[in-house]
Order: structure tokens, then C-alpha cells, then sequence
């Protein structure tokens, strides 16, 4: 497990919401952050707030994640930390999604978490631990009508979680998953959705919390599911 003010954290999927959060809890605790998504142009300004690293990274091309984690390795050294917060996907009913929907969005959800873990497992293992801590959704243990991209990509991370905790968890590596059920708050989804109580959103501050715990959990109590949801949520 990562030391306080000794790991290397690498946020995989950094956005405004649970992204930007989850760098900034594992920052607080002095961690040395990398913030991965597509393009610069969502990580820079965090980047220059926190210190961090910036890295333009595809989660769905094999070449552009090596390159990443290279750049990681040498700029901060091996992760310690990786946070798997990459999950878009296009909604839509089996009639409307494209292959090329569907193809893409199991690419990002379930391909992306199998090369980034690829790149960070063994100096974990060979550092005798570390954590991968993955944003999932409840997508992942229902179809939905009009989830026929998203749900089964999300499906296909979660058993992959699963798969990896069975075999990494007695090397000292906690692999987790968050199952998060509910409306991420957002200024796009407060503007779509105005009618909403504060009570009905998901609060990314949470979910970073959250996610840190799960990284410094004792290891003889290691959660591998934690579900967030507001109490508003129906379940």
C-alpha cells in the first residue's frame, strides 16, 4: 500500500467532476499526481493548481497508454496509486447504437482498465503492493433499455475487476470497484435538471473520499464492491 507523501498517483479519466476530485483528495494526502485524459486541454489548468503531471492519453490504443505510463514512469516514477475513473459511453436502445458505439464504448470502460493495469501491476507486485481503485456504475449489473453500448461495457469492467482481485489481491495489490447509482453534480447536469434537490446528486468531493479510503484500507478488511449512491436514489 502507498505510503502517505511517498506514492505516485495516476488519475486515469480526468474531467471536472469525479476526475479533478479524485486528483485533489490524493494530493491533499502528498501524493505526486498524474492527471490522464484524450487531451491537455481538460488537465492543464488542474495540473498547474496541483503541481501535477498532464499527460494526453487514449485509454482505448494500446500504444498511446504505454507511452503515458512511460512518460509517468520517468517524469514521477511507477504508480502506486491508479485511480480508473474513464467510462463515456453512448446511450441508446440496441436499435440506435452503432457498432462502432458499442465497439467504443468497451474500448474505454473495459480495454482501457486491462492496459492501464497491464502497465502498473508489476511494479506493483514487485514493490510488494498498491491499489486500482475503478469507477464503475450499476449500468454494470442491469440493462437498461437504453444502455445496450453502455452497460454492457461497464458489465465487461466490473468482471474484470473481479478477475484481477482474485488473482492480484494475495500479491498486497487492493483492486476495488465503485459502484456509483445516481446523477454525478456537474454545472451540465444542474442545468438539465433544475427541478433537482441538492439530495439528488452525487457529490465528487464524496467519491474521491471514498475512493481514498478504499486505497488505504487495512488489508485484513479489504472491501472489492463499495456502492455510492445519494439517499434519494431508488435501488
Amino acid at each position: 500500500m502507498a505510503t502517505k507523501k511517498s506514492g505516485v498517483c495516476a488519475i486515469v479519466g480526468v474531467g471536472p467532476g469525479n476526475g479533478a476530485a479524485l486528483a485533489r483528495r490524493f494530493a491533499r494526502d502528498g501524493y505526486r499526481i498524474a492527471l490522464l485524459a484524450r487531451s491537455h486541454d481538460t488537465t492543464e489548468a488542474l495540473a498547474s493548481e496541483l503541481g501535477a503531471k498532464s499527460i494526453a492519453c487514449d485509454v482505448s490504443d494500446a500504444a498511446s497508454v504505454a507511452t503515458a505510463f512511460a512518460e509517468i514512469r520517468d517524469a514521477l516514477g511507477a504508480p502506486t496509486v491508479v485511480a480508473y475513473n474513464a467510462g463515456s459511453g453512448v446511450w441508446g436502445t440496441f436499435e440506435d447504437v452503432r457498432a462502432e458505439d458499442f465497439e467504443r464504448s468497451w474500448r474505454i470502460n473495459a480495454l482501457g482498465l486491462f492496459l492501464v493495469s497491464k502497465e502498473v501491476v508489476p511494479a506493483m507486485k514487485a514493490n510488494g503492493g498498491g491499489a486500482i481503485v475503478v469507477i464503475g456504475a450499476t449500468a454494470s449489473r442491469r440493462g437498461g433499455a437504453k444502455a445496450a453500448a453502455f452497460a454492457p461495457a461497464k458489465a465487461a469492467q466490473r468482471s474484470l475487476c473481479e478477475s484481477m482481485a482474485r488473482q492480484l489481491w494475495p500479491s498486497g495489490i487492493h483492486v476495488s470497484l465503485i459502484v456509483l447509482d445516481g446523477i454525478v453534480d456537474l454545472p451540465t447536469t444542474r442545468a438539465r435538471m433544475r427541478d433537482k434537490p441538492e439530495s439528488f446528486f452525487v457529490k465528487p468531493d464524496d467519491v474521491a473520499e471514498l475512493a481514498w479510503v478504499l486505497a488505504h484500507q487495512a488489508r485484513s478488511a479489504w472491501t472489492f464492491e463499495a456502492e455510492a449512491r445519494p439517499f434519494a436514489e431508488t435501488w
